[in-house]
């Protein structure tokens, strides 16, 4: 492999590359081994983003949407041409398996040409009160959009999520996690044939940055995909200024196994909605079972099973599945978490130990990791953890369990596994979440994906994304 596909040019802020001396190394989460180094960007870089996406945005906001829209269709295909590249970039840089990321791939340009097709569908209304009389709506651009994202899904965060507001004629500022910041600033090198200098910025840095940008007066829309207690902290940061933001936050997510589902399925189920080719780390994770106490012995016995099988070790092997937590500040805070467990009491039945494997020694490998006899008010059954840990509590009662479900301050997935149309209807009724699952896992262009209570605020992948990225005008005119 060509280890140059991890050099970046350095940040890009108005169509050029900017190199502050203040830098930092990122490292291979598998061995250790150093990638890349990326500069850090200072507050006059942030300010000349600001300020070239503001007046890029201006002359972009007149163009029609053909020409937005063929300019992304431009886009994706230069990704289709780099696919196995970006791919192989976010598997070294966040330890996500290959096979994953080559998706991710895939997904951002699948989700970028879905925002391409609907755009012409953005239509105002009319209507008419009397004669010489017409009232209707038009969709207008709020200007600069910042966009801060984790890193999860490094390139496809980045990436897809910028269709959207570019389509409703705004300009980005783009700010993704430090802990795997590569794929995004290669990104760049694609857009100089493209898009007008200043029209979409990638710059670099901590929460201190992220800061400055969010308390920007210029910048009007705010999308964040994080920890809720990030999109807290920058809710706060905009509500001086009654900025429009909305947050794709975490989750808690249960997966609910009914007495007459298959154990076996269910079990099946339960690792999908795991997506252990992130290790966990994904918001989407259902990382609580609440498993009827009928099928219990069976489904843990099947689970157990089917978690000892899944191959661990280096991620860009397209033969293994779970790769190293992203870096040791979030494998720490993962076996943290499954100390607790311990210590309160619930009973473990896989892993919950760093895999020291010869190849994997120098890297932060968690084993696949189960706990049962869970109870709900353990922290392990409480709190996002981010990793490779489920908590596995039974119940009897359905209205128990629907307490339990609903008890956390999250608010994001439910999946349910059951044969039974009522018990399916009737539980997505009650689950206080955005999304639900019966009987499958995997989203969908064009399916709303957005949290209730602390999960956030909006939704994504859907129309009325697309429409969240404009501000409404009414006109209301007559004539004689």
């Amino acid at each position: 492999m060509d280890k140059n596909i991890f050099k970046v040019k350095g940040t890009y802020v108005n169509g050029e590359w900017f190199n502050s001396k203040n830098r930092y190394d990122v490292f291979n989460p598998a061995n250790g081994e150093k990638l890349s180094d990326v500069p850090i960007s200072d507050n006059k870089e942030l300010e000349l983003a600001v300020e070239s996406a503001k007046k890029a945005q201006v002359a972009w906001s007149k163009t029609s949407l053909i020409e937005r829209a063929a300019a992304l269709e431009k886009l994706a295909k230069k990704i289709l041409e780099k696919e196995e590249e970006f791919a192989l970039i976010d598997s070294y840089d966040s330890g996500n398996a290959l096979t994953g990321m080559r998706k991710d791939v895939k997904e951002t340009v699948n989700n970028i040409r879905y925002f391409c097709g609907l755009v012409r569908e953005v239509k105002g209304e009319t209507f008419s009160m009397e004669r010489n009389h017409l009232n209707f709506t038009r969709y207008q651009p709020y200007g600069v959009v910042l966009k801060i994202n984790p890193f999860n899904h490094p390139f496809r965060f980045c990436v897809e999520k910028i269709a959207a507001p570019l389509l409703m004629g705004n300009s980005l500022i783009i700010k993704n996690s430090e802990q795997a910041p590569i794929s995004s600033l290669r990104f760049c090198e694609l857009l100089e044939d493209i898009f007008p200098k200043g029209l979409i910025n990638v710059v670099t840095g901590g929460p201190e940055n992220g800061k400055y940008l969010v308390e920007h007066p210029d910048i009007k829309r705010i999308a964040v995909i994080g920890s809720v207690n990030t999109g807290i902290a920058i809710a706060k940061g905009a509500a001086p200024l009654l900025k429009n933001v909305s947050l794709e936050l975490g989750g808690k997510n249960p997966i609910i196994v009914f007495d007459d589902a298959d154990p076996d399925f269910a079990a099946g189920l339960a690792i999908k909605g795991m997506n252990l080719s992130r290790q966990g780390q994904s918001c989407s994770s259902t990382s609580r079972v609440l498993v009827n106490k009928k099928v219990k012995d069976k489904f843990l016995k099947s689970l157990v099973e089917k978690a000892k099988t899944i191959p661990i070790g280096l991620p860009w092997i397209e033969t293994n599945e779970i790769g190293p937590i992203v870096s040791k500040k979030q494998f720490e805070g993962v076996m943290s978490y499954i100390k607790s467990g311990i210590d309160e009491g619930a009973k473990l039945l896989l892993g919950g130990d760093q895999n020291k494997s010869e190849d994997l020694k120098n890297g932060f490998f968690i084993n696949p990791t189960i706990f049962c006899d869970v109870k709900p008010d353990m922290k392990i059954a409480k709190e996002e953890i981010f990793g490779p840990v489920i908590s596995v509590i039974d119940w009897d009662d359905y209205n128990e369990m629907v307490k339990i479900a609903n008890s956390t301050q999250y608010g994001l997935t439910t999946m349910i596994v059951t044969n039974s149309l009522s018990n399916a209807m009737k539980t997505a009724e009650d689950a206080e979440v955005g999304y639900v699952w019966v009987n499958t896992a995997g989203r969908y262009s064009g399916a709303p994906y957005g949290g209730w209570k602390l999960s956030g605020i909006g939704v994504e992948e859907c129309f009325d994304e697309m429409k969240g990225y404009a501000r409404l005008k009414n006109i209301n005119m007559k004539w004689h």
